[in-house]
């Protein structure tokens, strides 16, 4: 599997804060399954991560998990939010490019309200050229309540990631719900981690790919589209959702989280 959303370097963010954490995150995903991460800190106000602290980062944890012997491979990455894309020119943008992909950028979608200039600035990197890829969308109070507010933009060529821990309904009802109804209406193209420690049960890739309860499905969003994006290819066609199945597996794997924690 391939996760091209977490909070891996340390110190730079609200993600681990010692590179030991930052080793012990990369162990866990390893051993999920997860050959690939992308190391995508937020560049935001409050955490105004410059690309070389993003590149050198990067370098200093694969290092680390070389000599700890952990297989995984740490790529740069940031996930960059709204306002910062619409001031930041596009060519520096780039260097925050997904998974070293510069035609490709992780833009983070709030929590709260839908954001005004996300249209403008989702035409101005598609007309560059630049793919942009909303964070967590289903997290968002608007879009649960009306998903196919996405529809247009998914139209234009916009991907959307959602959280694994969404999928799995640990993060509660709403987003678990957005998430089956992006899937279902198509809406959708990967699933991450947005891990800011080691993920325990629940929030793993692993758990997500067992809550969609479709093994093809789950096969494309979280390695053959993730893959497509790392290698800057097309992506690859969409299967079919098991409308059923992903429910009834979601709340099969939340009564089992639910017990793992009792």
């Amino acid at each position: 599997m391939i996760d091209l959303h977490s909070h891996l370097l340390p110190g730079v963010d609200d993600g681990p804060r010692t590179l030991e954490e930052s080793v012990e995150m990369a162990r866990v995903m390893a051993a999920d399954g997860v050959t690939l991460v992308a190391a995508t800190p937020h560049v935001r106000d409050d955490f105004p991560t410059p690309v070389d602290v993003v590149e050198d980062g990067v370098r200093e944890l694969r290092a680390a998990l070389a000599d700890a012997g952990i297989a995984i491979d740490v790529r740069n990455g940031g996930e960059v939010a709204v306002d910062w894309v619409d001031r930041a020119e596009v060519g520096d943008l780039r260097g925050y490019g997904l998974a070293g992909n510069r035609s490709a950028i992780l833009v983070e979608f709030p929590y709260l309200g839908w954001p005004l200039e996300l249209g403008m600035v989702c035409s101005r990197l598609l007309g560059e050229g630049m793919t942009p890829i909303l964070a967590h969308p289903e997290r968002n109070d608007r879009v649960q309540a009306q998903p196919d507010r996405l529809e247009e933009l998914v139209a234009r060529g916009v991907l959307v990631q959602l959280t694994a821990s969404s999928i799995t309904g640990r993060r509660g009802s709403r987003s678990r719900k957005a998430a089956d109804q992006l899937l279902e209406a198509g809406l959708a193209h990967l699933v991450a981690s947005d891990a800011h420690r080691a993920p325990g049960p629940g929030a793993r890739l692993s758990d997500a790919a067992a809550a969609l309860a479709d093994p093809v499905l789950s096969g494309w969003l979280l390695e053959d589209v993730p893959a497509a994006l790392v290698a800057g290819e097309p992506l690859p066609d969409r299967p079919a959702a098991r409308r059923r199945g992903l429910r009834w597996r979601s709340r099969l794997l939340r009564r089992e989280v639910g017990g793992r924690h009792s």
